[in-house]
């Protein structure tokens, strides 16, 4: 019998599987099973964004694409920065075009970070952010943001967490899985701390396009000073509802952007090219489609929200992405517990807020990125779960 976990590297070896899957995978098993356990739109991606990625194929446009992507993509990435955030990157040399944002945040992460550096993290936040900070050696430093402050990261809290081997942090916002946002002012707070102690910032933005209220998303990269120390990472799977095309990238100073497209050379090669053209697409034309998902999202939001706290699951009101983050501490339930009992009981999917971070126990992260009939049904089913808990 071979013991494989003699060849595994340690990072690896203890790296924990993803907390959102698992619940996901149960639901794959179950018959009537209504999920809402993954962050997917229940949308098509729109037909002209589709039709592009065709006809590039029906063109024969098939062939490798430049590392760094196509350049006509990497103008209209840098247009769509100009004209909603007003900052100006060079498509030559600050934009990378990845394989989901995901794979940028990863070149971000091992491009900037060392063995024993430091990385803070706020959480609740998405799963991939302290496995990949361990994949390069670094240290994860998380920061449990709290519900009375709307789940926003304090300037007071960023600087008690600083320490002599803190390298970068990462900027989460909107978040996932709180649905919490950023204001101007609070950057603002936020980047005078930054500066001082001239750390490095990943800015994943992904649900940037998705906010709620009349609050447009505000980029840390926009703040005075921050521009040359932040690289953002944003993406086309939530704006266009693109998940299965793969479609991220990174904007940033050439200086952080060159050595991640150096690795990104040698692990991916190049973003898939029919994909690409889609994205060309989406950017040009795609701000009705925006509009149109976003006041749908928007819809679904106030009806769960409502929904959960007429159930006694106290809920923040979400300002951005697509989840709400309700305590189910009123149950004398663990997170995992309530979950696993709502799925087997009632098949209701949801994932425990442990997945996100030791602070997200007593909560529990609902994705409404699905029709508002499975909202509606959702919700009778969690209630009578509730009824048979008393």
């Amino acid at each position: 019998m071979i013991d494989y976990n003699k060849y595994l590297n340690e990072q690896a070896r203890n790296i924990k599987p993803s907390g959102i899957r698992r619940f996901f995978d149960i639901a794959n098993e179950m018959d009537d099973v209504i999920s809402l356990s993954i962050g997917e739109p229940d949308f098509l991606t729109p037909w002209h964004i589709r039709e592009a990625g065709i006809t590039s194929l029906e063109k024969g446009r098939t062939r490798y694409t430049p590392n760094r992507g196509l350049m006509v993509l990497r103008e209209e990435i840098a247009r769509f920065y100009q004209r909603k955030y007003g900052l100006n990157y060079h498509p030559e040399s600050e934009v990378l075009v990845t394989v989901g944002g995901s794979e940028a945040i990863d070149m971000a992460l091992r491009c900037v970070i060392g063995p024993g550096e430091e990385v803070i993290i706020p959480e609740p936040c998405f799963v991939c952010y302290d496995p990949l900070t361990r994949m390069v050696g670094g240290v994860p430093v998380s920061i449990p943001t709290k519900e009375e402050n709307e789940f926003r990261l304090t300037a007071e809290e960023l600087e008690n967490a600083i320490t002599e081997k803190t390298k970068a942090i990462i900027f989460p916002y909107p978040n996932n899985p709180t649905g919490a946002v950023m204001r101007r002012e609070h950057l603002e707070a936020l980047a005078k701390v930054i500066r001082k102690h001239d750390l490095v910032v990943l800015s994943d933005e992904i649900y940037s396009e998705l906010t709620y209220g009349g609050c447009p998303h505000v980029s840390i990269a926009s703040i005075d000073g921050m521009r040359e120390r932040t690289v953002v990472i944003n993406g086309f799977s939530k704006t266009y509802s693109m998940t299965g095309w793969r479609m991220g990238y990174a904007v940033g100073p050439k200086e952080l952007i060159a050595p991640m497209t150096k690795l990104h050379q040698y692990a991916i090669m190049s973003a898939p090219t029919t994909s690409q053209f889609a994205a060309i697409e989406a950017l040009r034309n795609g701000d009705e489609d925006i509009a149109e998902m976003r006041d749908e999202y928007d819809m679904r939001r106030r009806l769960i929200v409502d929904g959960l706290n007429r159930l006694g699951l106290t809920c923040f009101e979400p300002e951005g992405a697509f989840y709400v983050f309700p305590s189910i501490r009123s149950t004398g339930m663990t997170s995992e517990e309530f979950c696993e009992r709502l799925i087997y009981d009632k098949h209701v999917a949801v994932v425990p807020g442990t997945a996100f971070g030791a602070c997200g126990e007593g909560h529990v992260r609902i994705s409404y990125a699905y029709s508002l009939k499975h909202l509606t049904e959702a919700l009778n089913r969690m209630e009578a779960f509730l009824q048979s808990l008393s």
